[in-house]
């Protein structure tokens, strides 16, 4: 009888794999999001690397409210875009021109879409959820 195997058991055992894997999937999708989207000392835009409070002393020296963690060099153009985009801007700087507006609006837009992503109900339901299963075991 010793060498009965509890299909309960095993069916138990089973549900804890699969769910271990689901919830291990789930930490990565919040991860990528996490460590891809928000690093402090990373530029958002171009991806060089900054100090935390770097794109908040290039913001109070403009009075202008950037809502970015950006380099200097894009911080400058950022400010360019806007400018742009009020029809005023340099006009000495020709290789702003209209693609490189483009670019501009569209990245912004991409962030648009991240931070809408990350305030959808499903995201913050992952995001509950992670919070309330944390294994014990």
């Amino acid at each position: 009888m010793a060498d009965i195997i509890s299909i309960d058991n095993k069916l138990t055992q089973s549900r804890e794999k699969k769910d271990a894997i689901v919830r291990k999937q789930k930490i990565q999708a919040v991860r990528k999001v996490f460590q891809c989207t928000h690093c402090a000392f990373k530029c958002e835009k171009c991806g060089t690397q900054i100090g935390p409070a770097h794109s908040r002393m290039e913001t109070e020296s403009r009075k202008t409210k950037i809502p970015y963690r950006l380099c200097e060099s894009c911080t400058e153009e950022y400010h360019e875009y806007v400018e742009r985009r009020k029809g005023r801007g340099d006009p000495a700087s020709y290789w702003h021109n209209d693609a490189w507006f483009e670019l501009w609006r569209k990245w912004i837009a991409y962030q648009e879409a991240i931070d809408h992503y990350l305030k959808s109900k499903e995201f913050l339901q992952l995001l509950q959820e992670l919070k309330q299963k944390r294994p014990d075991k």
